[in-house]
């Protein structure tokens, strides 16, 4: 695991400021890899690679990138791991190549030069991102992995072509030191709460899309970013794995769980092979109880498990994972998210996520890698259950608004977009009295007009878009701003899946890349910390599409099939907890600790400041929501990390 920069110079002035550029865009990327850095610049002084080293599998320089092939023709730096590259390595050794150290990025180059690149990445699996020179070819090539757990950010410019693990590295290069923000790109922030793949909250910059590859030529500059990505190939497509699995679908659900569990099994094991300690967060839920059961049980001595405690009763989850624990047998530490130790963190936040993102959670996760950090290098995560086995609350309350909706009147539904507050209130009243438990948090007056305003809209893809949505209008929100297309409102779905399944493929595409592990990634690579995910093993999720649906949505309780391999490794009481979810108060919290800053943040004065937002709505919503009105606690908190993140990495420029 590691950070990753490098870049192409078309101006050919190569000498000592284009290795000073290279250094410069290398250790921007130093939380990444504390242990070691280096770069290396090819003879032309046209392109130049660095590597910061964070040391988990061969510790020795032999593991030290930017690293060669044999051959010398391929040169790379790679950020990530890939799992089970020893038996890959015995394979390439029966073919005749030879190895000089014990690295997973050694096997990856050898691998290249045998099968040729897509060949070796098919072959391949783990997380990583990597930028690989061809000097025979004159290209650079970059690929990402299938879920798309390790970042790779590429600017594109007439002079220059610059990329890294994180938007602050490209940044650091002149070329993009000056970079515009995507007023485009922005209105997607405040929809999603993050900029989805491939946009980046600058001009541009973009990213590459997981499972894919690229390569760009080092004697002549891509015409622009689109003329880039126009190049994108894929090697692994989660089309393919959602189509496939139900055409060859597992009919047995015993046979099923019987073939989950051992991937599992395996997928743990894999993630367990490191030269450093290695730990797992723990919480309550069934995700990461079940990662770390499986863990325990494959291993040799008690697992390390790390959790967090909050003081709101109603976000606390550490007694029940502490009791897990000493059922378990895991060594078990925990750290308490007190009010002022949290917020202390929101200053952290732009540097750790220096592009606009608005997951609250990001906090929590940024608190117990810390804690995870202090005793061990990697750490193991139950990222993944949600979108792949029914998880989310959401799923259940779309499948209710669909049914709503069907029984529902036009007439009624704008009679109740338009209809005074009190009656509002009366009806709603009335209304929970009949309607079903999914939808009873739904069915408050404040509430029933939003209701009201879903069900009206007839496309249940675009329905699930706006209720996931933070701002349904954000181009009324950003001055200038276009709403892009993105992997969230394409059309393109395996005409197969059900209801549930096309939400979970949306999720799968847009929000489990581009918050989920984008969430992790930073926060745990800003403390130099690894964070491995084996529920996102591609074959376990290729499994998950061939289980019966049964075992993948329940509307009783969700994740019936991690549910049910849980179960065969804990007593019931540890597995029926209702699902809570890894968030924080942050209603309470903007209007108590942090309702003088968020003041002053959401000012109108601030909001119009540098033209960007108009401030009205952002206002309006903000009185509500002290007032006690409505909790706007989401909406207003995007805004908010866009303002911190701008005055850190634009203004203050």
């Amino acid at each position: 695991m590691c950070g990753i920069a490098g870049l192409i110079d078309y101006t050919q002035q190569g000498g000592y400021e284009l290795a000073r550029t290279l250094t410069r865009i290398t250790d921007a990327l130093a939380h990444r890899g504390p242990d070691a850095s280096a770069t290396w610049l090819d003879r032309e002084g046209r392109v130049g690679l660095g590597h910061r080293r964070l040391s988990i599998i061969d510790l020795s320089p032999a593991g030290a990138q930017p690293m060669h092939s044999s051959s010398g023709r391929y040169s790379i730096v790679f950020n990530g791991e890939i799992y089970g590259f020893l038996s890959l390595r015995s394979e390439l050794e029966e073919r005749g190549s030879r190895f000089r150290g014990h690295s997973d990025t050694e096997v990856l180059l050898e691998a290249i030069e045998t099968y040729g690149v897509e060949s070796a990445l098919r072959r391949c699996n783990g997380m990583f991102a990597f930028a690989l020179y061809d000097s025979a070819a004159r290209q650079i090539i970059f690929a990402r992995d299938r879920i798309g757990k390790k970042p790779l950010y590429i600017g594109v410019s007439r002079s220059a072509v610059a990329f890294g693990s994180e938007l602050k590295s490209i940044k650091a290069h002149p070329a993009f030191q000056s970079a515009e923000v995507d007023r485009d790109a922005l209105t997607l922030f405040f929809r999603h709460g993050y900029v989805p793949t491939p946009y980046s909250i600058y001009r541009g910059i973009f990213k590459l899309p997981h499972g894919s590859w690229l390569s760009l030529s080092v004697d002549a500059p891509p015409a622009s970013t689109t003329a880039a990505l126009a190049g994108v190939k894929s090697y692994w497509d989660a089309f393919d794995a959602a189509e496939q699995g139900s055409a060859q679908r597992i009919e047995s659900p015993d046979e099923a769980l019987d073939e989950l569990d051992e991937a599992l099994k395996r997928a743990v094991s894999e993630r367990l092979v490191s030269d450093v300690p290695v730990g797992a967060l723990l919480s309550s839920g069934v995700d990461s109880s079940l990662i770390s059961a499986v863990m325990q049980e494959v291993s040799t001595s008690p697992v390390k498990t790390y959790t967090v405690r909050f003081l709101e009763e109603q976000y606390n989850e550490a007694d029940m994972a502490s009791a897990i624990a000493k059922q378990l047998g895991t060594d078990h530490t925990e750290i308490t998210a007190e009010p002022d130790t949290a917020l202390r963190l929101v200053d952290e936040l732009p540097d750790v996520y220096d592009e606009p993102f608005a997951d609250p959670s990001q906090i929590p996760t940024l608190l117990v890698s810390k804690l995870a950090r202090r005793t061990v290098t990697v750490a193991l995560s139950g990222d993944g259950g949600d979108e792949f086995f029914g998880g989310y609350k959401r799923y259940r309350q779309m499948l209710a608004f669909d049914r709503l909706a069907k029984k529902t009147p036009a007439i009624a539904l704008r009679a109740a977009r338009h209809a005074p507050q009190w009656a509002l209130e009366f009806a709603a009243a009335a209304g929970r009295q009949v309607r079903p438990s999914s939808l009873q948090d739904e069915l408050t007056g404040k509430r029933l007009r939003r209701l009201a305003e879903l069900l009206e809209i007839q496309d249940p893809d675009d329905r699930y878009l706006d209720f996931r949505s933070l701002w349904s209008d954000p181009a009324g929100l950003v001055i200038g701003g276009v709403e892009l297309p993105t992997a969230m409102t394409s059309k393109r779905k395996p005409a197969c899946l059900g209801a549930v399944d096309r939400m979970m493929y949306s999720d799968m595409v847009d929000y489990l890349p581009d918050d989920i592990l984008v969430k992790m990634d930073r926060a745990s690579m800003s403390v130099g910390l690894e964070m491995r995910a084996p529920l996102l093993d591609y074959r376990f999720i290729e499994l998950a599409w061939r289980a019966p649906r049964s075992l993948c949505f329940s509307e009783a309780k969700g994740k019936p099939a991690l549910r049910k391999l849980l179960s065969r490794r804990l007593p019931e009481q540890f597995i029926s907890v209702p699902k809570r979810g890894f968030g924080v108060p942050v209603n309470a919290w903007l209007r108590g600790p942090l309702r003088a800053w968020a003041e002053a943040m959401l000012s109108p004065a601030r909001l119009e400041r540098d033209g960007i937002l108009r401030a009205e709505p952002i206002v309006s919503r903000w009185k509500a929501h002290i007032a006690g009105d409505r909790d706007w606690g989401p909406q207003l908190w995007s805004v908010l990390m866009f303002n911190l993140w701008h005055d850190r990495w634009v203004h203050s420029g």
